[in-house]
């Protein structure tokens, strides 16, 4: 049976991987490191997963991927190089708002160490590596998977950074079997609305709750920009049947939404489904953004400054390769609008929870 290795767990989108895995029979055992200070919260979330599978397990291993092997003693390591099949490459600084010198450590440097690691496994199947459809920085237009070509700029150092890592994992095609993921911004399951972190589009939802008790809620600039948001379930799908398919191997693929909604249509849905009520007026897009400068007023709504990046930014991913790949399966990406209420009912019932926020800087 096929032995899986993780970085990034207890992360959401690795949990969600290794139940679907789990679910599927692809494995009897993972592999998971994390750092001395996940060492707990990885337990706790591995005892959670093996309430459902009592039969699978989950080993944890204490290491840091920023370092030399990643800090795995040479007698586990050798045992890892001899058992694993495939490799699953999660972590990363995901925060829009990361200085550049921790995103290039986890990032980058991470990657590199990771990589080298993968270049010793004897029985490698598949180097799984999740890259990110951001990588494309500020270039608009379409964005096919076969290019990775570096934009005149990038929105943040979270969009340079894993460019910069995609790039050392890309160089290894020819030499080990990879497949490059490159998801958009990924959301709460389509079905139940389940997320363990309310950032990317969870941002419009607080501050449409904290605006709500207003008369009513104007639009934010004008753009005919469309949103890439992506549920979990579709990810977690998408990549357990990508990790297994032959075709796969060598190819980058966008697990992006292939139909998705103007930014002003997911926004007026979000207010109707919170409020009852359409937006009314329109705040111009600079004057959202002095605002926003402002750390207290950023915290009061919410929302980090860097998501106006993303309001007025006009590409398409194309998903030509994708498609392709997934043609022999069922999987699809849900719409974002007709599985909105699960998402604002999973929303509701936790947005008390400070756990599930993050803290705006």
């Amino acid at each position: 049976m096929t032995t899986g290795f993780f970085t990034g767990f207890p992360g959401f989108i690795a949990s969600q991987i290794i139940r679907t895995a789990f679910n599927q029979g692809k494995y009897d055992k993972v592999y998971a490191v994390v750092l001395i200070t996940e060492k707990e919260r990885a337990e706790a979330e591995a005892e959670r997963i093996l309430r459902d599978f009592p039969d699978k397990e989950i080993g944890i291993i204490v290491g840091d991927i920023t370092l030399t092997n990643l800090a795995i003693n040479d007698d586990r390591l050798e045992r890892l190089l001899n058992d694993v099949d495939v490799v699953w490459h999660l972590a990363a600084i995901y925060d829009l708002a990361v200085p550049k010198d921790v995103a290039w450590r986890v990032n980058v440097q991470g990657t590199k160490m990771v990589n080298a690691v993968v270049s010793k496994m004897k029985n490698l199947k598949r180097y799984m590596y999740f890259s990110t459809a951001y990588v494309a920085g500020t270039r608009e237009g379409i964005l096919l998977e076969t290019e990775l070509i570096r934009p005149k700029t990038f929105k943040n150092f979270y969009e340079e950074t894993k460019y910069e890592a995609e790039i050392l994992v890309d160089q290894l095609k020819s030499t080990i079997p990879i497949t490059i993921i490159r998801p958009g911004i990924v959301r709460g399951n389509s079905q139940t609305g389940e997320t363990v972190k309310f950032d990317g589009p969870y941002f419009f939802l607080n501050m449409i709750d904290r605006l709500k008790r207003f008369p009513f809620i104007p639009y934010i600039g004008q753009s005919k920009a469309r949103l890439n948001v992506v549920p979990i379930d579709y990810i977690t799908d998408g990549v357990v049947y990508l990790s297994v398919l032959e075709a796969a191997i060598g190819q980058t693929v966008h697990l992006t939404d292939p139909n998705p909604h103007p930014v002003q249509e997911v926004y007026r849905a979000m207010v109707h489904e919170v409020t009852g009520h359409k937006p009314r007026g329109r705040i111009p897009i600079s004057l959202a953004r002095k605002s926003m400068s402002i750390l207290p007023v950023r915290k009061a709504l919410g929302v980090e400054y860097e998501t106006l990046d993303y309001l007025t930014w006009s590409a398409v991913f194309d998903t030509t390769v994708a498609k392709q790949l997934l043609a022999g399966s069922s999987i699809e990406c849900a719409d974002f609008i007709q599985s909105m209420p699960a998402m604002i009912e999973f929303y509701d019932e936790h947005k008390s929870n400070k756990t599930f926020h993050i803290q705006i800087k």
